[in-house]
């Protein structure tokens, strides 16, 4: 009997281990982008620490539904996005919402005409994200600053952008493409203060 007990206690020991490992090797090193992502969405320091703090949480709490190797940043993401959802968009009496009726015409549409139209990475924020910038993006509907920031500043794909988010990629690229439109529109006058011309 104790013998059972000891190789229980030694299975949990590794377990925990083993788990530690996997946290500090594939976690971990995302700490700055989910802070920066946190910040974007919440514009609130303390709000952005208190999001991450509790997707590391819940990434350790359920770390065995985690796959080593895949992609452990969009897991983080998705961990992180709901948390948001949960915790902090209830606290707003009205919470942000899509206009479905204006994107039904680009739902699922394959039109990919716009793409590069607006290289926000390469013409914003490589360069020069400002407080112009900054105001811009954080102005828009957070339906459509997610989809910028998981995008334009983080990298992910459509279909990882989709699974994070839990939509359709032709929804992905429908709020994308509107989002973009709308920080092109706010910034306008910025961009002009800059020196830099509409092409035409």
């Amino acid at each position: 009997m104790v013998s059972l007990q000891t190789m229980s206690v030694s299975s949990q020991e590794e377990l925990k281990r083993e788990k530690d490992r996997v946290f500090e090797k594939e976690f971990l090193p995302h700490i700055n982008a989910l802070y920066n992502f946190a910040f974007h969405l919440t514009y609130n320091e303390e709000d952005a620490n208190d999001l991450v703090q509790e997707t590391y949480m819940k990434a350790y709490r359920f770390i065995s539904s985690y796959v080593e190797g895949t992609n452990a940043k969009a897991w983080l993401f998705k961990i992180l996005k709901n948390a948001f959802i949960n915790e902090y968009r209830k606290k707003s009496k009205r919470p942000t919402k899509v206009d479905y009726e204006e994107i039904v015409s680009y739902h699922d549409s394959e039109d990919t005409s716009y793409i590069g139209s607006l290289d926000l990475r390469e013409e914003i924020y490589q360069g020069m994200l400002g407080d112009e910038v900054t105001k811009a993006l954080n102005a828009l509907p957070v339906d459509f600053k997610t989809v910028v920031l998981l995008c334009d500043i983080e990298g992910f794909t459509y279909e990882e952008i989709a699974k994070i988010i839990d939509i359709p990629i032709g929804t992905v690229r429908s709020r994308l493409h509107r989002a973009r439109n709308m920080l092109k529109e706010k910034l306008k006058e910025y961009a002009s203060n800059l020196g830099y011309k509409e092409n035409r």
